[in-house]
């Protein structure tokens, strides 16, 4: 008999009034709904009180509840953020925005509303602490590093050594880069792994890379017996799906990048690029899709993007596409553009190596890992070769013959989940 989990749902309910997930969202959501389908589940939860256990049965409704309020499955001609780039990349005026979203709203509105009585219902179904809770020999599952930089919200593991602690960690990347991260990123990321070695079992990353940097982090803290997995996420389903590119952009040459607008993603470099593109061809240049919202230390990239008249007409920027229009666009683009410093992962590269569309990427070790001989991998410095690369493909039809390539992926959900169990139940 396998023991009971408890999975921590506490950042899942913070992000209910979010209009899409971001990719840690949907990691934590994937993994939540896994381990709260088991028979033996629980869920745990930061309260007013601390930590406290709440049924498998109340955190898996809360769970959904919060899922359908993302509407992932949203069409993207149903979609007004998709009709907007749309209609932006044909350089047409967009759909007026109360027109297009007013039902969306109202729907939505209905969705916040029913997400938020699901929460109510299981916060008030909260319990007893997981001291007295929790199964003996339980396992604690926590994914989203929340708070894992707060050591009140774990010292019961203290009194219950019999629980193994198991933490999602995603990248030890503030330590060993804190330029590129806000300066009181750099503590917290010491007291996140400072609590990992006082209370944590074992760990969870999705690279070599990140399990690398990770041991030599615990080695620093005296942990050096500390059993870390590394298991690849995978790609929603969809990614696998045959290329269904919008025909009404059939002529019109664009590339992709999705990520959050700071520093270690690099976006300067790419409105540069463009700028000279521009410059060199015209109208003819390639357009350029930025999906994903303004970060922090944004104001570099912000002034160009809403002052240069080079990048006006050419850059599109836009933010809460649900996952069925990220993969129409991937599906029309020329190909996915990452040119960030430093990455734990790179989901939205193995996504678009899966549907079978080019990547153009740093050459940086781990998407040297996660990439291989499978994408153009380009020194995020080399701002040049970008240029190049970048134009030599926007002038050619390489949306044409493009399949979901299987082999391309880390693997199945359901191989991936069979891992972790069998990483977390040896423990």
């Amino acid at each position: 008999m396998q023991p009971g989990t408890a999975y921590d749902i506490t950042r899942l309910v913070t992000r209910v009034l979010n209009v899409t997930p971001n990719g840690i969202d949907r990691i934590d959501f994937a993994l939540a709904r896994h381990f709260l389908g088991k028979p033996d589940a629980a869920g745990m939860m930061a309260t007013s009180l601390g930590p406290r256990v709440l049924s498998g049965e109340k955190a898996r409704a809360a769970v959904e509840a919060i899922g359908a309020h993302w509407r992932e499955e949203a069409e993207p001609e149903h979609e007004p953020a998709y009709l907007r780039v749309r209609a932006e990349l044909l350089g047409r005026e967009a759909p007026p925005a109360k027109r297009a979203t007013a039902h969306v709203a109202q729907g939505r509105s209905g969705r916040v509303l029913g997400a938020l009585h699901a929460l109510g219902a299981y916060g008030m179904a909260v319990g007893r602490s997981p001291r007295s809770a929790l199964a003996k020999g339980a396992r604690y599952v926590n994914v989203s590093q929340f708070p894992l930089w707060v050591p009140s919200y774990f010292r019961w593991l203290e009194d219950r050594r019999d629980v193994k602690a198991v933490f999602f960690i995603h990248d030890v990347l503030p330590i060993e880069m804190p330029e590129y991260f806000r300066e009181a990123e750099y503590e917290r990321f010491r007291a996140r792994l400072a609590n990992l070695a006082r209370f944590g079992t074992a760990a969870l990353v999705t690279t070599t890379v990140v399990r690398a940097g990770l041991e030599e982090q615990l080695r620093a803290l005296g942990r050096t017996d500390f059993p870390i997995c590394v298991a690849p996420i995978p790609v929603a389903p969809i990614f696998s799906t045959a290329p269904r590119p919008d025909p009404a952009l059939a002529h019109v040459p664009y590339f992709v990048v999705c990520s959050t607008i700071e520093p270690r993603k690099n976006h300067l470099l790419l409105l540069q690029v463009w700028r000279e593109l521009v410059r060199r061809d015209g109208p003819g240049a390639p357009k350029l899709v930025i999906i994903g919202g303004r970060g922090w230390k944004f104001e570099a990239v912000a002034t160009l993007l809403d002052r240069s008249p080079l990048l006006r007409g050419h850059v599109v920027e836009v933010s809460g596409l649900a996952t069925p229009s990220l993969k129409r666009l991937l599906d029309g683009a020329r190909a996915l553009l990452m040119p960030s410093f430093a990455e734990g992962y790179g989901l939205p590269v193995v996504e678009a190596l899966t549907a079978g569309v080019p990547v153009i990427a740093s050459d940086i070790p781990v998407f040297q890992e996660i990439a291989g001989g499978r994408a153009t991998l380009i020194s995020p410095l080399d701002g040049e070769a970008w240029l190049e690369t970048i134009r030599a493909l926007g002038q050619t039809n390489a949306t044409t013959g493009r399949a979901p390539v299987s082999a391309a992926g880390p693997g199945s959900w359901d191989d991936y989940f069979a891992k972790i169990d069998a990483f977390v139940n040896a423990l």
